[in-house]
């Protein structure tokens, strides 16, 4: 669960790690002596708790949740897979193959602000990253398949 064998550390070396968490108090703004105390007191009753929390940043609501991960994951690709499908059931024949593509950079585009969004960084270069980086993979894909043969 650990980037670093923590428990192992907390084992071998509890006074270096006493002295870990003491700074990381004194940098918060405590003096050294309640910096100690606090430290002290913390890991007498939780310190594998106490390090992850305050060493590492790793708290409650940051825990990894891989069902959840797994779900979402599972309702986002099913969610993206209806704009092709949505698409090719609403366009002409003859105009399927442009109407994919620019309804798949739209969607790349709004995605990548919906992730920017999400994650508090810029709309405008979130969804010119993904839009790039979607539109460099479709360009890959399209030259691999007229490489080998293949078209729609």
């Amino acid at each position: 669960m650990f980037p670093f064998n923590l428990k192992q550390e907390l084992k071998e070396q509890p006074q270096h790690e006493l002295a870990e968490l003491t700074a990381i108090y004194v940098s918060r703004g405590l003096d050294q002596p309640l910096a100690r105390t606090v430290a002290e007191k913390l890991m007498a009753k939780d310190a594998l708790g106490a390090h992850a929390r305050d060493e590492l940043g790793i708290t409650e609501e940051l825990k990894p949740r891989p069902i959840q991960a797994a779900l979402t994951s599972a309702v986002s690709f099913s969610a993206g897979a209806l704009v092709p499908i949505i698409t090719v059931l609403l366009v002409p024949s003859s105009h399927i193959e442009i109407s994919s593509f620019i309804t798949a950079l739209i969607t790349l585009l709004v995605l990548g602000a919906l992730a920017a969004y999400a994650g508090g960084a810029s709309l405008i270069r979130g969804a010119l990253r993904v839009f790039f980086w979607g539109a460099f993979a479709m360009g890959v894909t399209a030259g691999v398949g007229k490489i080998f043969g293949t078209s729609l």
